[in-house]
């Protein structure tokens, strides 16, 4: 079944459906994760995070919007932790003040979505992930969209590698064409 069936059996009250996309996308949380530290807190505690904006991606899914849920689900993930970094630095959050991002946007990563709550900002993150996404379409091959729809998920090399039955080198190299594209 494909992630937007998946969705609509989700929102009509499905649980099982909902678990499975919460695994599916498991490892995309997991690797988004890895670019933030907390201070005194666990890694369990990011990646709670990280599954509630998965579950609100599930939940504010349209279809009508023409974007493939697995960008949605990167972008809520991502602002997800935007999230929870401006409510760790709140003055009433002191102890929490050391939420440090080690992947802040304009780190030169174009495959890294980001987007602000402010309302301008969120249709201007609109319009880039539209640009962005013609520009996907436009530029890359057939196998590096496959290979960046699989690394968006959040699969290791090794796991792209396997799904998509190419070696490594194939992978990193793929995935190094999506960047340098992606970057101009």
């Amino acid at each position: 079944m494909t992630d937007e069936q998946l969705v609509k059996r989700a929102q009509a009250g499905d649980n099982q459906s909902m678990e499975e996309l919460l695994n599916r996308y498991r490892g995309l949380v997991r690797s988004r994760a890895r670019g933030y530290f907390l201070i005194g807190a666990e890694p369990e505690d990011l990646l709670q995070e990280g599954m509630i904006g998965l579950f609100k991606a599930v939940r504010d899914y349209s279809e009508s919007r023409n974007v493939p849920f697995s960008a949605f689900a990167a972008l809520c993930v991502s602002r997800q932790f935007s999230t929870a970094v401006k409510a760790a630095l709140r003055d009433k959050h002191k102890p929490l003040n050391n939420y440090v991002s080690l992947s802040e946007p304009g780190d030169g990563d174009p495959l890294k979505l980001w987007a602000p709550d402010d309302p301008e900002s969120i249709v201007e993150g609109r319009e880039d992930l539209r640009s962005l996404l013609e520009k996907i379409d436009r530029l890359l091959s057939p196998l590096e969209k496959k290979v960046l729809n699989v690394y968006l998920k959040g699969a290791s090399y090794a796991e792209i590698s396997e799904a998509l039955g190419i070696s490594r080198k194939q992978t990193d190299n793929a995935l190094q064409r999506i960047k340098k594209k992606l970057a101009d």
